[in-house]
């Protein structure tokens, strides 16, 4: 085999493993950027999303899990039995240099390795990349406007409110008016409540895009409708969660949600918002919250609807295409009109835009300069992190 060879074997491998390989097991990690063509083609059937989303339904209907006693051990912090703290170190000796003498003489530095939290970790239901879109989107979906900020999980309990990361580090506590959240409305730890929430250090306020236990009642096996319907009842009779008091160290702010019609959407779009937008959720109606990823929560950014969703939308803010996004949009478009020559489409087939997560202002010029080296971008922002 002569070189020539040789350096056509290599060429197709290097193909094959662009398309194919990846490092990440979660279906369409928003992470990620947005299924590119190439890999949607030979990673992705037309069904594959849409029979999983089938199959998280069919499943939730079987399964009985003890969410009391879940949502009991998140409130009071109380894991007897579990395998392990939440927090612990380990002493690791550091194998001395030279004689036993120069080790003893020299102030040795004991490690202390502080292990990731376990209990507190992977608590919050995670979206994945909208990348079919559903037949019943108008009827069966909810519609879910986030701002910019950080994904917490929020827990009031034993008089004290904490604000945990989606890994499980506990970043804040302070007092609020949740149900258990303060020395004055927590009755004894009897009152705790879990919200899923996303973070704003600007407004200093906390959006509550879910609801997993309220007053010591656990709703995690409820549908997503009720779950909505409940919350918004129970943000009503609460007072006092809209301002910033001694009592109640930062506002919490119920988002709205509103069904899936082209006419919603379109309101949604065109909306003035107290809050920068990062991107649109969307929710089954019948989804229990489940922790970690699932196909039956739905992420876009809002210059992605019109392309992925396949509707009109109308020229405002937040449909403006990033430039960098209309280049890879003209590649896409070239290659759905031949693919579709070869090809024809499947039943409710779509070919999605590449997402190419919003940079920042700062970032802007150093980002094109990537985008005209690779051809397409993947910074490390997280949407809704």
């Amino acid at each position: 085999m002569n070189r020539t060879q040789i350096r056509a074997k290599m060429d197709d491998l290097t193909k094959a493993l662009s398309v194919s390989f990846t490092v990440s097991q979660d279906h369409n990690n928003i992470s990620a950027p947005h299924p590119r063509l190439c890999q949607y083609k030979s990673k992705y059937s037309v069904l594959e999303q849409g029979e999983r989303r089938r199959r998280f339904l069919d499943f939730q209907k079987t399964k009985r899990l003890n969410y009391v006693n879940h949502a009991r051990h998140l409130a009071d912090g109380d894991w007897t039995g579990a395998d392990s703290e939440e927090e612990e170190t380990a002493e690791m000796d550091m194998k001395p240099q030279g004689s036993q003498e120069d080790a003893e003489d020299q102030n040795m530095e004991i490690q202390r390795i502080k292990k990731l939290p376990k209990h507190y970790a992977n608590q919050l239901m995670l979206s994945e990349w909208l990348v079919e879109v559903p037949a019943e989107l108008d009827s069966d979906w909810l519609l879910v406007v986030c701002p910019v900020g950080k994904r917490s999980l929020v827990i009031a309990s034993k008089g004290s409110t904490a604000a945990y990361t989606k890994s499980g580090y506990c970043v804040n506590r302070f007092a609020s008016v949740l149900p258990g959240g303060n020395k004055h409305n927590s009755a004894v730890g009897k009152d705790y409540t879990i919200l899923d929430c996303i973070f704003s250090e600007v407004d200093r306020t906390y959006y509550i895009l879910d609801v997993m236990c309220w007053r010591g009642h656990p709703v995690y096996d409820c549908s997503t409708e009720f779950r909505f319907f409940w919350l918004q009842s129970k943000m009503e009779e609460e007072g006092g969660l809209l301002e910033i008091t001694k009592q109640n160290a930062f506002r919490f702010v119920n988002l709205q949600s509103t069904a899936c019609t082209k006419e919603s959407i379109e309101q949604a779009l065109v909306k003035k918002y107290t809050f920068n937008v990062d991107g649109f959720l969307f929710y089954h109606r019948h989804t229990h919250y489940t922790p970690g990823s699932t196909p039956l929560v739905g992420w876009l950014r809002p210059y992605m609807i019109g392309d992925i969703i396949g509707m009109e939308v109308p020229q405002c803010p937040l449909t403006c295409k990033p430039e960098y996004a209309q280049h890879q949009l003209q590649q896409i478009l070239k290659q759905k009109t031949i693919y579709s020559d070869v090809h024809p489409a499947e039943q409710n087939g779509r070919y999605e835009l590449e997402h190419l997560s919003t940079p920042d202002v700062k970032e802007t010029h150093s980002l094109q300069n990537e985008r005209s080296t690779h051809g397409h971008l993947n910074t490390n922002r997280t949407p809704a992190d």
